[in-house]
């Protein structure tokens, strides 16, 4: 029998630039720290530890936890692409609900370097070959742009061709993400911007500019999750619980549709949900608040659809009515969103839980949600994984 998972602590140490962090293994180490304070627990109560990185070499995840502490307790390293941080709460999750255990940590941490994303191995098949050949197919391939960029450029530009929208619709979203970032101290951009400013920055790849992409950035965030009967042992307040997650990976459409925004995992997205809404019983229209992954503006747009939030062919309306934020009818990424926070690939889907637990608790201070009682989480990987998490206020 399933049984329930609580949220019982969450830490997240503030995202920087390349260059300026302190090593993976001193970042790893503090953000499981402060979630185990958080929880008000020590790391021997941990029984599993699932560690997410994307660039960093076998068993990273165990010389960052170490820096914990050495309990002996099983400790697995995960790869998702820029899902990790999600797959390792996914796996924490399903090892207390069935449980296998009563406490897991789920740690991700990313120590990156300048510039665009690159793969790290030019000996054999990149995972992203199939991927990258359907990406040429549709449009071609620019040399001088980077390619996650053309990615999700090409996925806007598709959205676009379909529905007619004006290329600032997107610079819109990172107007948006900036303004709520301006409130959360642990973000990396927190000064303002302006549409203008926006649309004027160096062109990425059509339609985006450079405010419209997602900085490489280095930074950690961890989770513990329990069962109530670990709760209760250890004094825990019961005030987030996980009511439902789904992971999906993808499908024949991916590479046969067409679509640009089916390679970059629209219908993985969708999926994922639809499975969420199912199991927990509610629908897009009772979430109040949302954590997706805005990788690119283009990708935050085209997620409002996949999530439900708006019918599709309706994003642009619903970015204009300001319906995206505060005062709206859902408010996306309160704390700056990939975009603007920053995208340490191993830690966004767990700093999207640390955001996403605090709103559900009334404590994110000035990015705080009013009567926030549902909270939805959307983190993706291309190559590829999407994990969507629902969590509820106890």
């Amino acid at each position: 029998m399933k049984r329930n998972v609580y949220v019982a602590g969450v830490g997240m140490i503030p995202f920087t630039k390349p260059g300026k962090s302190e090593p993976y293994t001193v970042m790893g180490a503090r953000a499981a720290e402060l979630a185990l304070k958080d929880a008000g627990v020590p790391y021997d109560a941990v029984q599993q530890a699932y560690v997410s990185y994307v660039y960093g070499d076998s068993t990273a995840g165990q010389a960052a936890i170490y820096g914990v502490g050495l309990t002996g307790i099983p400790v697995f390293n995960l790869n998702n692409n820029c899902s990790s941080g999600s797959s390792a709460l996914y796996l924490a999750r399903q090892a207390v609900e069935s449980g296998v255990a009563e406490c897991a940590i789920a740690l991700g941490f990313e120590q990156m370097v300048p510039g665009a994303l690159k793969g790290a191995y030019e000996d054999r098949p990149s995972p992203m070959a199939r991927f990258a050949e359907t990406m040429d197919q549709l449009q071609g391939t620019l040399p001088t742009a980077p390619r996650a960029a053309q990615f999700f450029g090409g996925a806007g530009r598709d959205y676009i061709k379909q529905y007619g929208i004006r290329p600032d619709t997107f610079g819109r979203i990172s107007v948006k993400a900036r303004q709520h970032a301006a409130r959360n101290p642990l973000a990396v951009f927190r000064d303002t911007v302006t549409l203008e400013e926006v649309m004027a920055s160096p062109a990425v790849f059509d339609p985006l500019t450079r405010l419209q992409c997602c900085p490489p950035t280095c930074g950690a965030a961890a989770t513990i999750v329990c069962s109530e009967a670990f709760a209760k042992k250890h004094g825990i307040a019961l005030k987030v619980r996980i009511a439902a997650q789904s992971m999906t990976t993808d499908t024949p459409s991916t590479f046969d549709s067409g679509d640009m925004r089916r390679v970059v995992g629209y219908d993985m997205t969708a999926a994922a949900a639809k499975q969420v809404y199912e199991a927990a019983g509610v629908g897009p229209e009772d979430v109040d608040v949302v954590e997706l992954h805005d990788c690119f503006t283009a990708n935050e747009l085209i997620t409002y659809e996949g999530l439900g939030l708006t019918p599709e062919g309706t994003a642009e309306k619903f970015i204009l009515d300001g319906d995206n934020t505060y005062g709206g009818k859902v408010v996306t990424n309160p704390s700056g969103g990939l975009l603007s926070k920053g995208h340490p690939l191993g830690a966004t889907g767990l700093a999207q839980c640390y955001e996403l637990t605090h709103q559900l608790r009334g404590t994110a201070d000035q990015r705080q949600v009013e009567g926030a009682r549902l909270a939805l989480q959307h983190n993706l990987g291309l190559g590829g994984a999407c994990v969507v998490t629902l969590y509820e206020r106890v």
